[in-house]
């Protein structure tokens, strides 16, 4: 792997195979699994040495294989909604620092370049337009770009679905209270900040080496829950159960949206969060992104890359669903506050197999009709027409009436 700088106004001698735009895990691991093909591979990133500040978790079985020292802890699952359940899954927290080393390895074994840039566009096939007058050409363009997709100018029109968050680093001893060893509590729904308004959880995860994440969740809101009202709930939460968060605490600010439609620009394959593999229902991508990136390299090095890797990323079972889970985030949005926990108990009492189908499985069409099905038949009649409502009503344009005004300062 080399890095080289898009010097203005230049252009690239011939093009590449495939060129990735966006640095990110979701990008690395697409580059790296291209350039292991024998693909000639680029991978442009507005800063490439940058640090990724994400905690990335996962359910162990959605991962492909991975070092070792990729994981940084393993955790057995447990929600709390209006009573507590064990998930019978293993929950996996990476090293970040160690993904990153794992991906740049594997590009480095595929000889892909690392240019520095920022993508403006894609004006023609196979082209990518950089700020700085230049332009990158290759068989394949890839928008990596993540939340921002840098290359599907679609102007914004519409109030995102965003979830937010706000937590702390402290150590095992410090959580107790809250998080046993052994155990990542996915969701605890309690009111324990003892406030009213919008449905906040608590997500408490193992980091490794003694340390415990601690945050104030708000799973889905449009738009999303100031970080302040977070800051302010995550505090009261914790010295309800007797919990003193040190004053060096490290401190992790969340925000990205669940909604974002899906990457249409001409000529150009989105992946990562920028496809969007995010889950509306969780907010999880990365293990789809890292599970796909062989796919999508396989289809990149055929006859028809580009239609061929968009079917891999999107075949129309993977669409239907995301289909239908954008239909349980509306429902979401539209249920009071109080009847959230609620809907959680029932979602959390069905089989195992029915909570991993909706949980993953994001070409598990039949899996995820089946597990509605079941949810719904587990309903009574007024959570049925939470659930019912939205499939027939018009997008909800905000959660505006439901605003928490974030203290000044």
């Amino acid at each position: 792997m080399s890095t080289s700088p898009a010097g203005p106004g230049g252009h690239d001698r011939g093009a590449d195979d495939v060129l990735v735009v966006g640095g990110g895990p979701a990008g690395r691991a697409l580059a790296a699994a291209c350039g292991e093909r024998g693909l000639r591979t680029t991978l442009l990133d507005p800063a490439p040495g940058r640090a990724w500040p994400a905690t990335y978790g996962a359910w162990a079985d959605e991962l492909p294989d991975l070092p070792a020292g990729v994981v940084a802890a393993r955790a057995a699952g447990r929600a709390v909604a209006l009573t507590a359940h064990r998930l019978d899954r293993e929950y996996v927290v990476l090293d970040v620092p160690a993904l990153r080393a794992h991906l740049d390895d594997g590009m480095d074994r595929g000889g892909v370049r690392v240019r520095a840039g920022r993508a403006v566009g894609s004006p023609a096939p196979g082209a990518v337009a950089l700020a700085d007058g230049s332009v990158l050409r290759a068989r394949l363009v890839v928008d990596a770009g993540g939340r921002a997709q840098p290359l599907d100018r679609r102007a914004a029109r519409r109030v995102p679905t965003e979830q937010t968050a706000y937590g702390v680093t402290v150590d095992a001893a410090v959580a107790a209270p809250v998080v046993a060893g052994g155990e990542a509590l996915f969701m605890d729904w309690r009111p324990d900040h003892g406030e009213p308004g919008w449905p906040t959880f608590l997500y408490a995860i193992p980091l490794g080496g003694g340390r415990v994440l601690l945050e104030e969740t708000s799973l889905a809101r449009r738009p999303g829950l100031p970080l302040p009202v977070l800051r302010r709930r995550l505090h009261a939460r914790l010295r309800h159960h007797g919990i003193a968060v040190p004053a060096d605490a490290p401190v992790e600010k969340v925000s990205f949206p669940l909604d974002r439609p899906r990457h249409r620009a001409p000529h150009v394959l989105g992946f990562g969060a920028a496809a969007p593999l995010v889950h509306p229902a969780t907010g999880f991508s990365l293990a789809s992104a890292l599970a796909l990136a062989p796919g999508v390299a396989r289809a990149a090095a055929g006859d028809h890359p580009l239609a061929d890797a968009r079917a891999t990323v999107w075949p129309p079972a993977a669409r239907v669903v995301h289909r239908v889970r954008g239909v349980g985030l509306e429902a979401l949005l539209r249920m009071p506050a109080a009847e959230v926990p609620g809907f959680f108990e029932v979602f959390f009492g069905l089989p195992e197999r029915h909570r991993r189908a909706y949980l993953s499985g994001r070409d598990d069409l039949r899996g995820t009709l089946v597990t509605m099905t079941a949810l719904f038949g587990s309903a009574d009649a007024r959570l049925r027409r939470r659930l019912v409502g939205p499939a027939l009503l018009p997008r909800l344009r905000d959660n505006g009436e439901e605003r928490e005004a974030a203290p000044i300062g």
